[in-house]
Protein backbone atom coordinates (compact mmCIF):
# COMPACT_ATOMS: atom_id res chain seq x y z
CA UNK A 1 0.00 0.00 0.00
CA UNK A 2 1.17 3.83 -1.13
CA UNK A 3 2.27 5.83 2.24
CA UNK A 4 0.90 8.68 0.48
CA UNK A 5 -2.48 9.75 1.71
CA UNK A 6 -5.60 8.84 -0.59
CA UNK A 7 -6.68 11.74 -2.87
CA UNK A 8 -10.43 12.52 -2.42
CA UNK A 9 -11.23 10.88 -6.28
CA UNK A 10 -9.69 7.67 -4.91
CA UNK A 11 -11.67 7.66 -2.15
CA UNK A 12 -15.24 8.18 -4.10
CA UNK A 13 -14.13 5.48 -6.23
CA UNK A 14 -13.29 3.09 -3.44
CA UNK A 15 -16.44 3.83 -1.48
CA UNK A 16 -18.78 3.37 -4.79
CA UNK A 17 -16.89 -0.30 -5.96
CA UNK A 18 -16.71 -1.49 -1.96
CA UNK A 19 -20.57 -0.32 -1.60
CA UNK A 20 -21.56 -1.75 -5.61
CA UNK A 21 -19.73 -5.05 -4.72
CA UNK A 22 -21.71 -5.37 -0.91
CA UNK A 23 -24.75 -4.03 -2.61
CA UNK A 24 -24.41 -7.01 -6.26
CA UNK A 25 -23.13 -9.58 -3.47
CA UNK A 26 -26.43 -9.24 -1.72
CA UNK A 27 -28.58 -9.31 -5.12
CA UNK A 28 -27.13 -11.97 -6.22
CA UNK A 29 -26.46 -14.16 -3.40
CA UNK A 30 -30.54 -13.57 -2.99
CA UNK A 31 -31.15 -14.83 -6.38
CA UNK A 32 -29.28 -17.82 -5.21
CA UNK A 33 -31.04 -18.78 -2.51
CA UNK A 34 -34.16 -17.99 -4.62
CA UNK A 35 -33.28 -20.56 -7.22
CA UNK A 36 -32.81 -23.30 -4.24
CA UNK A 37 -35.89 -22.47 -2.96
CA UNK A 38 -37.17 -23.09 -6.39
CA UNK A 39 -35.34 -26.24 -7.00
CA UNK A 40 -36.54 -27.27 -3.24
CA UNK A 41 -39.91 -26.50 -3.60
CA UNK A 42 -40.00 -28.64 -7.32
CA UNK A 43 -41.42 -25.80 -9.07
CA UNK A 44 -42.10 -26.46 -12.88
CA UNK A 45 -41.08 -22.87 -13.92
CA UNK A 46 -37.74 -23.70 -12.76
CA UNK A 47 -37.23 -27.70 -12.51
CA UNK A 48 -39.30 -28.93 -15.86
CA UNK A 49 -37.02 -30.63 -18.63
CA UNK A 50 -39.04 -27.86 -21.07
CA UNK A 51 -37.22 -25.18 -18.80
CA UNK A 52 -34.02 -26.41 -19.08
CA UNK A 53 -32.30 -23.24 -20.71
CA UNK A 54 -34.57 -20.92 -18.28
CA UNK A 55 -32.72 -23.15 -15.31
CA UNK A 56 -29.03 -22.68 -17.43
CA UNK A 57 -29.76 -18.58 -18.01
CA UNK A 58 -30.52 -17.99 -14.37
CA UNK A 59 -27.96 -20.09 -12.63
CA UNK A 60 -25.12 -18.30 -15.01
CA UNK A 61 -27.33 -14.85 -14.09
CA UNK A 62 -26.07 -16.07 -10.25
CA UNK A 63 -23.03 -17.10 -11.00
CA UNK A 64 -21.30 -14.70 -13.15
CA UNK A 65 -23.45 -11.49 -10.82
CA UNK A 66 -21.86 -12.75 -7.60
CA UNK A 67 -18.41 -13.60 -9.14
CA UNK A 68 -18.36 -10.06 -10.64
CA UNK A 69 -19.22 -8.78 -7.07
CA UNK A 70 -16.47 -9.64 -5.82
CA UNK A 71 -14.10 -8.17 -8.28
CA UNK A 72 -15.92 -4.99 -7.51
CA UNK A 73 -14.31 -5.27 -4.35
CA UNK A 74 -11.25 -6.02 -5.81
CA UNK A 75 -11.32 -3.40 -7.64
CA UNK A 76 -11.97 -0.89 -5.16
CA UNK A 77 -8.92 -2.74 -2.74
CA UNK A 78 -6.64 -2.07 -6.50
CA UNK A 79 -7.71 1.97 -6.39
CA UNK A 80 -6.84 1.89 -3.04
CA UNK A 81 -3.45 0.88 -3.14
CA UNK A 82 -2.77 2.24 -6.06
CA UNK A 83 -3.84 6.09 -5.79
CA UNK A 84 -1.55 8.07 -7.12
CA UNK A 85 -0.72 7.80 -10.45
CA UNK A 86 -2.79 9.48 -13.50
CA UNK A 87 -6.30 8.33 -12.98
CA UNK A 88 -7.50 8.85 -16.13
CA UNK A 89 -7.61 4.88 -16.29
CA UNK A 90 -9.20 4.30 -13.15
CA UNK A 91 -12.53 6.50 -14.16
CA UNK A 92 -12.85 4.28 -17.38
CA UNK A 93 -12.07 0.80 -15.66
CA UNK A 94 -14.48 2.06 -12.71
CA UNK A 95 -17.25 2.75 -15.62
CA UNK A 96 -16.89 0.15 -17.71
CA UNK A 97 -16.40 -2.48 -14.64
CA UNK A 98 -20.06 -1.30 -13.17
CA UNK A 99 -21.61 -1.77 -16.77
CA UNK A 100 -20.45 -4.65 -17.27
CA UNK A 101 -21.58 -5.70 -13.51
CA UNK A 102 -24.99 -4.81 -14.86
CA UNK A 103 -25.05 -6.10 -18.28
CA UNK A 104 -23.55 -9.58 -18.20
CA UNK A 105 -25.99 -10.93 -15.38
CA UNK A 106 -28.72 -8.91 -16.73
CA UNK A 107 -28.03 -10.31 -20.31
CA UNK A 108 -28.49 -13.87 -18.59
CA UNK A 109 -31.34 -13.41 -16.77
CA UNK A 110 -33.36 -11.95 -18.88
CA UNK A 111 -32.69 -14.52 -21.48
CA UNK A 112 -34.20 -17.08 -19.01
CA UNK A 113 -37.47 -15.30 -18.59
CA UNK A 114 -39.07 -15.90 -21.73
CA UNK A 115 -37.42 -19.38 -23.40
CA UNK A 116 -38.86 -20.51 -26.92
CA UNK A 117 -37.49 -23.86 -27.09
CA UNK A 118 -34.41 -23.95 -26.03
CA UNK A 119 -33.45 -20.55 -27.48
CA UNK A 120 -33.23 -17.96 -24.71
CA UNK A 121 -34.82 -14.55 -24.83
CA UNK A 122 -33.33 -11.66 -26.84
CA UNK A 123 -32.26 -10.23 -23.16
CA UNK A 124 -29.17 -12.63 -23.90
CA UNK A 125 -28.10 -10.31 -26.27
CA UNK A 126 -26.53 -8.18 -23.52
CA UNK A 127 -24.00 -10.79 -22.53
CA UNK A 128 -21.69 -10.16 -24.98
CA UNK A 129 -21.73 -5.94 -24.90
CA UNK A 130 -21.68 -6.92 -20.64
CA UNK A 131 -18.92 -9.38 -21.47
CA UNK A 132 -17.00 -6.96 -23.57
CA UNK A 133 -17.39 -4.00 -21.24
CA UNK A 134 -15.85 -6.47 -18.36
CA UNK A 135 -12.94 -7.29 -20.83
CA UNK A 136 -11.76 -3.47 -21.61
CA UNK A 137 -12.33 -2.92 -17.27
CA UNK A 138 -9.93 -5.72 -16.72
CA UNK A 139 -7.09 -4.60 -19.76
CA UNK A 140 -7.44 -0.89 -18.42
CA UNK A 141 -7.04 -1.78 -14.94
CA UNK A 142 -3.67 -4.60 -15.87
CA UNK A 143 -2.10 -1.62 -17.76
CA UNK A 144 -2.81 1.18 -14.84
CA UNK A 145 -1.23 -0.97 -12.63
CA UNK A 146 0.92 -2.26 -14.35
CA UNK A 147 2.44 1.47 -15.28
CA UNK A 148 1.96 2.59 -11.72
CA UNK A 149 4.24 -0.44 -10.56
CA UNK A 150 6.92 -0.06 -13.25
Amino acid sequence: MSDQPVDEATERCFRRHLAWGWWLLALFLSLGIALELMHGFKLRLYLDVSNDTRRLMWRLAHAHGTLLALVHLAFAAGVRAASSGDPAWRRRASRLLTWGALLLPLGFFLGGVVVHGSDPWLGVLLVPLGALCLLAAVLLTARGLGRRAG
